[in-house]
C-alpha cells in the first residue's frame, strides 16, 4: 500500500520508480492494455487488494469465488449482471470487485451504480449452495485441490457451515465493495468515501493500482487504497455484532409480539427443526434461524426462517440452490410438490423449475398462518425429503 507524502500532489503519479540491483532500473508509468488484462491479473494475485485484517487480527487473505459472477435480478428472470470478480475471506465476508481503466468513462458515476445493483441482488440471490459450487468449479477450472483452497477458509468448519455463514453476511449486508483502476478520478474518490460513511454493514474502497515496467520481466504494482479512514470511523459502532449468532430464545422472545396464529406456525417449524434436524442461529440483522437436516451423510440447509422489524414481512425461505446441489432435482421438485399452494408460494415454484431449482422462494408467515393445514403440509415435505436423503 502507498502512504500519500504530504506536500506531494498527484503529479508524482507521472514519476518512474528506481530498482537498484546490479544497476539501477527506471521502471516507468505503464497503462493496462486492456480492461481483461488487468481483471485477469487481479484473478491470479488477489493478494494486491488484501489490506486489512479478519476480526481476530489475521491478516486479510481474499480466495476467489469467481470471475465473472453471475447476479440474477431475481427468482424468475435470467442473470443480466456480471459482476468482474466476486472473492471471500475466512471471516465469510464477501468482496465485490468492479474493475475499470482510467479510459473507461464508466468510471466516474455509472460503475457506482452497477456496483450497488450487484450488492442489493447478490444478497437476495446467492444462496450458499450456488456459492459453494461456483467456488468449486473456479477451483477446478484452476487446477487448485480443493484440499488446499479450503484449507485457507475452513478453520474447523464443514464447507457446508462456511458457505452458509457467506450467505448470512450476504443477507445481513456484510460485504465489501471495491472499485479498482489503474487512476481513480476525484469523483468517484467523494462518492466512495460517502458511501463508507453511510452504510453502516457494508465497507467501500477505491483501490488505485498503478503499474510500473521496465527493462526485460521487471514490473512493479503499487495498489493505493482510498476509504479506509471511514471505514475505521466505524468499526467500533459495528463491532458488538460481528459474529452474532440468534439463539432459540431470542426467536422465541421476538415471537412473543406476533399474532397467535403466527406465533403457532413459528413455534412448530423450531420444534420440529430441534427435534430432527440442526438449526442454527444466523449473523442477520433480524432474529433469524437456518435448518440443516441430514442427508447422505450430510447437512444440507433446507429452510430459513426471518422475524422482520415489520412482521407482516415475516417469512419462511427454502435453500432450493442447496437441495437441489445435494439431492439433485427430481428430489428437488417432489419437494417442491409437497409444499402448500399459499401466499403465492406455487407461482414462484413453478418459476423456480423452468431456472432449475436454484433460488430461494419464500412464502410469509401471514400465509402459513391462514391455512390451517399449511404448515403440516411444509413439515411433511421436509420428512419426505429427508427419508429420500437417508435412503
Amino acid at each position: 500500500m502507498v502512504i500519500d507524502v504530504p506536500g506531494m500532489g498527484m503529479e508524482m503519479a507521472e514519476q518512474p520508480v528506481f530498482l537498484l540491483g546490479e544497476g539501477l532500473n527506471a521502471l516507468e508509468p505503464a497503462a493496462f492494455e486492456t480492461e481483461a488484462e488487468f481483471q485477469a491479473l487481479l484473478a491470479r494475485h488477489p493478494r494486491i487488494l488484501d489490506f486489512g485484517s479478519l476480526a481476530d487480527g489475521r491478516p486479510l487473505r481474499l480466495v476467489l469465488v469467481a470471475r465473472e459472477m453471475r447476479v440474477p435480478t431475481s427468482n424468475e428472470s435470467g442473470s443480466t449482471y456480471w459482476l468482474d470478480h466476486l472473492f471471500v475471506d475466512a471471516d465469510g465476508v464477501p468482496t465485490l470487485v468492479e474493475v475499470k481503466r482510467a479510459a473507461d468513462t464508466r468510471i466516474r458515476r455509472e460503475v457506482v451504480g452497477q456496483m450497488l445493483d450487484y450488492a442489493a441482488n447478490g444478497a437476495r440471490y446467492w444462496p450458499a449452495a450456488l456459492l459453494q459450487r461456483t467456488f468449486e468449479e473456479t477451483c477446478a477450472v484452476d487446477g487448485r485441490p480443493l484440499e488446499d483452497a479450503y484449507q485457507e477458509l475452513l478453520h474447523g468448519q464443514s464447507p457446508e457451515e462456511f458457505w452458509a455463514t457467506v450467505e448470512e453476511r450476504l443477507a445481513a449486508g456484510r460485504m465489501r465493495l471495491l472499485f479498482v483502476a489503474d487512476r481513480i478520478p476525484l469523483e468517484l474518490r467523494a462518492i466512495v468515501e460517502f458511501l463508507n460513511r453511510q452504510l453502516r454493514q457494508t465497507d467501500v474502497y477505491a483501490v488505485e493500482l498503478t503499474q510500473y515496467r521496465g527493462s526485460g520481466d521487471h514490473r512493479v504494482l503499487v495498489p493505493r487504497v482510498h476509504g479506509e479512514v471511514a471505514t475505521a470511523n466505524k468499526t467500533q459502532s459495528r463491532s458488538g455484532q460481528t459474529g452474532r449468532k440468534w439463539t432459540r430464545a431470542d426467536m422465541d422472545a421476538a415471537l412473543q409480539s406476533r399474532n397467535p396464529d403466527q406465533r403457532q406456525v413459528a413455534l412448530a417449524l423450531l420444534d420440529h427443526a430441534e427435534a430432527a434436524g440442526r438449526p442454527v442461529g444466523n449473523g442477520a440483522a433480524y432474529p433469524s434461524f437456518s435448518v440443516y437436516f441430514p442427508a447422505f451423510g450430510r447437512e444440507v440447509p433446507v429452510w430459513t426462517l426471518s422475524l422482520r422489524e415489520d412482521p407482516a414481512k415475516d417469512d419462511l425461505a427454502f435453500s432450493f440452490g442447496s437441495i437441489t446441489h445435494h439431492l439433485g432435482s427430481e428430489a428437488t421438485s417432489t419437494f417442491a410438490d409437497a409444499l402448500p399452494a399459499v401466499g403465492g408460494l406455487q407461482q414462484k415454484l413453478v418459476a423456480q423449475r423452468t431456472k432449475g431449482f436454484k433460488g430461494w422462494p419464500a412464502v410469509s408467515l401471514a400465509a402459513l398462518a391462514g391455512d390451517p393445514e399449511a404448515v403440516r403440509q411444509v413439515l411433511a415435505a421436509i420428512e419426505q425429503l429427508m427419508r429420500h436423503g437417508s435412503a
